[in-house]
């Protein structure tokens, strides 16, 4: 119904307004892909693919062999 009414009024408007309407969109199409883009990856993504990320990041961490020490572990090594 709405549509309908707006394709009415559409065919009543000048070309320098339909103009300004197809900025309009053209701005609001703008405004509405950024708004996908500003919000984080942790914010929109599923419990499912921050796993799935986490994992990934994990796997493209290096891979150096090496550890802590035996001596780095020890609860009193903190203490003098």
């Amino acid at each position: 119904m709405l549509r309908d009414a707006l394709k009415q009024e559409i065919d009543r408007l000048s070309e320098s307004q339909l103009k300004r309407i197809a900025e309009f969109i053209t701005l609001v199409k703008h405004q509405t892909q950024q708004v996908a883009i500003d919000v984080p990856f942790w914010k929109s993504a599923t419990p499912a693919e921050r796993s799935q990320d986490f994992r990934a990041w994990v796997e493209r961490l290096p891979k150096t062999g090496s550890s802590l020490s035996d001596e780095a572990f020890d609860r009193g090594s903190i203490y003098e």
